[in-house]
């Protein structure tokens, strides 16, 4: 596709949850997850002028735990505000797991927001936690500097990525998913296909649209 002329002014990118538990070797690895931490290196260091991350950050404990409920990871429950599947321990705060992945360049990651932190809600998105209505304050950073084009990288694809993007383009936020910089879990689905294959057809019906780390100029 023609390159995507990027404007400093309203153009951002968002690097979701692109942490050590979730890399090969973490409490919640995504295969190939460590993949994406050069591709996002290479958009902060040309293309991009302004990002921002997001961090899981959960307390000991949390709903979303499998360990919590002494079930099985990705079993499911019902919470408060929904079902919720259940997940190894990550993410904890403090923990050098938790930490944004010591690899990825930040001088110009200009906001960190911090999900999932309320005991008894989980947070896929970047800008709701899982009840749908509890924010995290992103969207108003945004809007006061005055970014209207979102670019989002990071783990997972069809998880929090996807989750964020939905919420960006609900916002009003023209969104792209690049997708040489995430990775996906990829969990099976009843009746065939998986979390990837439904997060690509969710997004795309709300037109957010996939481009490649090569598709974007400064």
């Amino acid at each position: 596709m023609p390159a995507i002329a990027l404007d400093p002014a309203t153009d951002i990118l968002g690097i979701i949850d692109v942490q050590p538990c979730f890399m090969p070797g973490g409490a919640l690895a995504v295969a190939d997850g460590a993949a994406v931490v050069p591709v996002i290196n290479r958009l902060l260091a040309g293309p991009f002028a302004h990002a921002f991350a997001t961090q899981d950050w959960h307390p000991p404990g949390h709903a979303s735990f499998a360990a919590t409920h002494g079930r099985q990871p990705y079993e499911t429950v019902a919470l408060h505000y929904g079902e919720q599947v259940l997940w190894p321990e990550h993410g904890v705060q403090g923990t050098e797991e938790a930490a944004l992945h010591p690899g990825l360049h930040q001088a110009r990651v200009e906001l960190v927001v911090r999900k999932g932190f309320h005991p008894a809600v989980d947070s896929y998105s970047a800008f709701f936690e899982n009840d749908r209505t509890t924010p995290t304050g992103l969207h108003g950073w945004l809007r006061e500097r005055g970014f209207r084009r979102l670019f989002l990288a990071g783990l997972a694809t069809d998880y929090c990525v996807a989750f964020s993007a939905e919420d960006a383009a609900r916002l009003g936020y023209a969104v792209f998913v690049v997708e040489d910089a995430c990775r996906g879990i990829g969990l099976p689905l009843e009746g065939g296909g998986t979390t990837l294959d439904a997060a690509r057809r969710r997004l795309a019906a709300l037109g957010v649209g996939f481009v490649r780390s090569e598709d974007l100029a400064a």
